[in-house]
């Protein structure tokens, strides 16, 4: 506004030293300054400041900070190794404070180094994965194509391997089966599709609940995209945003205001679209409202499913969500009439122990517990691959279940 008023008078003739002066006193700035801005004024014909460029960092930068427990120094030393040009260290402190006041989330680093163990664990199993039992109960070594860890992309969706939201992590040679507890999830998140309503899926930790709502969703209608928002522990309602928006991977970065970021979000939402919000028990007041807010806004066009052992609890901190929610749909244990059908069915390991051991460690360990069998089933494939001639005998089983037995 300052500039363009000079301008005005410098346009008429009437511009003077003393208005320049003037100027910079009430702009607190050097009267050079001033004067500098007209001379880009008549020459360019901009009156704004000149953008300067801003310094980003990649996700390879911020994992690898991660790593460093979040130590910009030593962020800075290892980046100066790898040669390269490489901002000050000063700079560097200024960008990582800028992007976490903004929202973004730096991992734990023993979490980063748990995961990247776990990764690799992973991939040894499915280097290592058998082909299937031989007589008598020794281990078949032959070389098959390696197994997937995770399942194929579901109704495209992304699989990642190992991601708990972007797919399911299942042992080597195993495969998703169609429960009656994914027939039930399949149902509830179709009729709130229909809709455009909203479903909470909740149940026992362990149960299926996020492969039953990824096989539910592979089934969708055509035209429907589907968005799975990570939820972080104890997440604020600037982190709840920017993982919302991440989440739709929005062009651009995350815009410093939320009315901003709420307006690039309710745009992408504006064409139907699944928002799963999986581990929805760590949401707190102000996160449910701003997801109800999202839902409400007649720009968008969404169905939510809120999953996650204890998501019915959070729920019922906010009656005005919990109302607007068309079903609630617990995922059970398996019945113990569908144990041997479904684990068989699981991984063709347990197709060689009989119905009634299927039975016994259902009642012993198990519990109908889902997750309880996917490590029972990777202890006995390392155990089968680690003893020669080992038989899936009731000893072999009962020293198994002990190690996945928590201590009282």
């Amino acid at each position: 506004m300052l500039v363009a008023r000079l301008l005005e008078l410098d346009a008429s003739g009437a511009l003077t030293s003393a208005h320049v002066r003037a100027g910079a006193q009430v702009g607190g700035v050097n009267v050079r300054t001033v004067w500098r801005w007209l001379d880009a004024a008549r020459t360019e014909g901009r009156m704004e400041h000149r953008p300067r460029a801003r310094l980003e960092l990649s996700e390879q930068v911020w994992e690898a900070l991660a790593q460093a427990g979040g130590n910009v120094a030593a962020l800075h030393r290892r980046l100066k190794e790898a040669g390269g040009e490489v901002p000050s260290l000063a700079s560097l402190h200024r960008v990582v404070r800028r992007d976490l006041q903004a929202g973004r989330v730096l991992p734990d680093r023993a979490v980063v180094r748990r995961e990247r163990e776990e990764r690799h664990t992973r991939q040894a199993l499915a280097d290592l994965a058998l082909a299937g039992p031989r007589e008598g109960g020794a281990a078949k070594t032959s070389t098959p194509p390696p197994p997937r860890l995770v399942p194929e992309a579901i109704g495209g969706l992304p699989v990642r391997e190992g991601g708990a939201l972007a797919g399911v992590a299942l042992p080597a040679g195993a495969q998703l089966v169609r429960t009656s507890s994914v027939r039930a999830v399949a149902e509830a998140v179709g009729q709130a599709m229909a809709t455009e309503g909203a479903v909470c899926v909740f149940g026992d930790p362990g149960r299926g609940k996020t492969a039953a709502v990824r096989m539910a969703l592979g089934e969708g209608p055509p035209g429907w995209k589907v968005t799975w928002v990570p939820v972080s522990v104890r997440p604020s309602v600037v982190g709840m945003r920017r993982a919302v928006f991440d989440a739709l991977a929005l062009p651009g970065r995350f815009p410093h205001t939320s009315a901003r970021a709420d307006a690039a979000v309710a745009g992408a939402l504006g064409e139907a679209r699944v928002l799963v919000i999986d581990e929805a028990q760590r949401l707190s007041v102000p996160c449910l409202e701003y997801l109800q807010s999202l839902w409400d806004d007649p720009r968008t066009r969404i169905t939510l499913v809120l999953c996650g052992a204890g998501s019915e609890r959070a729920l019922s901190r906010l009656p005005q969500l919990a109302s607007r929610i068309g079903a609630w749909q617990e995922v059970p244990r398996l019945a113990a009439a569908e144990v041997a059908a479904v684990v068989t069915g699981f991984h063709p390991l347990w197709r060689t122990v009989p119905v009634p051991d299927l039975a016994w460690i259902d009642r012993s360990c198990a519990r109908g517990t889902f997750r309880t069998w996917a490590a029972l089933t990777a202890h006995l494939q390392n155990a089968l691959l680690t003893t020669a001639d080992a038989a899936v005998d009731r000893a072999l089983l009962g020293r198994l279940l002990r190690r996945v037995v928590p201590p009282l």
